[in-house]
């Protein structure tokens, strides 16, 4: 992590939005979730009472949470989500994306907390390729509730964000972790129902 702004700042992505400096207040975002991890938080946005974007956030970032709308539902329920991860999110939801990215993304969803599946897995389910399940994991606006870290290569954890090392992973093995879906053995293979 840079300490400068959101993750990927530090690496070149297609999910411009994701890439943008972040002040220490989390200007701009319509709510700042505290995580369980030291330095990192959850910058969130919505617009028409509906989730269009999560961030990892590694500046400094002030905790603000709103107590209405939909942004300090999002701020509820990504905290409930942080203390008990069987909590279930339940949000009007509109990520930009393509067709394909959507079908992809509703597939996550119903991955159960706890399990994961392989990007070729997702590829057999939806009748594509495992690299096109990759692109659109990582183009997908609203992590954590979609959830992207569900998803690990056939022999080991894959990638997070675009990213194969550094922070972006550190933050797919934490949330594997705190779902206790990852349990890195000798090979770092994912367990997978």
């Amino acid at each position: 992590m840079n300490g400068s702004g959101s993750v990927l700042q530090e690496q070149k992505s297609s999910r411009s939005v994701r890439n943008r400096a972040v002040s220490a207040s989390g200007q701009g975002y319509d709510a700042v979730v505290a995580t369980p991890w030291a330095g990192l938080a959850l910058g969130v946005r919505v617009r028409d009472d509906m989730l269009i974007a999560i961030d990892f956030l590694t500046a400094p970032a002030m905790q603000h949470t709103p107590r209405a709308g939909i942004a300090g539902e999002v701020a509820r329920q990504g905290q409930a989500y942080f203390r008990d991860p069987q909590s279930r999110f339940n949000l009007p939801l509109a990520p930009a994306g393509t067709a394909f990215q959507h079908r992809v993304w509703a597939a996550m969803r119903r991955i159960p907390v706890g399990e994961t599946r392989s990007y070729g897995e997702l590829a057999r389910q939806l009748g594509s390729s495992a690299r096109a399940i990759g692109g659109a994991c990582r183009a997908n606006p609203i992590p954590v509730v979609i959830p992207c870290h569900r998803v690990v290569a056939t022999h080991g954890i894959g990638g997070f964000m675009g990213v194969t090392a550094g922070a972006g992973l550190r933050i797919k093995q934490n949330l594997l972790a705190h779902e206790s879906a990852f349990q890195g053995g000798d090979d770092g293979s994912p367990r997978s129902r």
